[in-house]
C-alpha cells in the first residue's frame, strides 16, 4: 500500500515579521471624512430598501442627521480653509531678484 505524508506547513504571514521580545504597536485606526461619507451613503440606501424597523428609524433617522451636520461642517471648514489659503498665497510679494 502506498502511504500519503502530509507535511504541515505553517501558515504565511503578510507584513512586518515580529521581532522577539519587542511589542508591536497596534496600528491606529484609519477612518476619515470619506469613510463617514460612505456611511452616510449606507444608511440612505438601507433606509430606502427598507431594512429597518420602524421602531428603529427615529434612532437612524437621530445618527443620520448627526453624521451629515458634520460633514455639512467638515465641507464648510475646508472650503473656508482653501479659499484662505488661496487668499494668503496671492497676496504674497513676488520675491527680489
Amino acid at each position: 500500500m502506498t502511504e500519503e505524508v502530509k507535511k504541515e506547513t505553517a501558515p504565511v504571514q503578510s507584513g512586518p515579521v515580529p521581532t522577539p521580545g519587542v511589542e508591536q504597536a497596534p496600528a491606529a485606526p484609519d477612518l476619515n471624512v470619506s469613510d463617514l461619507t460612505g456611511v452616510k451613503s449606507i444608511i440612505d440606501i438601507a433606509t430606502q430598501r427598507g431594512a429597518f424597523k420602524a421602531n428603529e428609524l427615529e434612532a437612524v433617522g437621530k445618527l443620520y442627521n448627526k453624521l451629515n451636520t458634520f460633514l455639512e461642517h467638515v465641507a464648510k471648514t475646508q472650503s473656508a480653509n482653501a479659499e484662505a489659503q488661496a487668499a494668503a498665497t496671492a497676496g504674497e510679494a513676488p520675491a527680489a531678484k
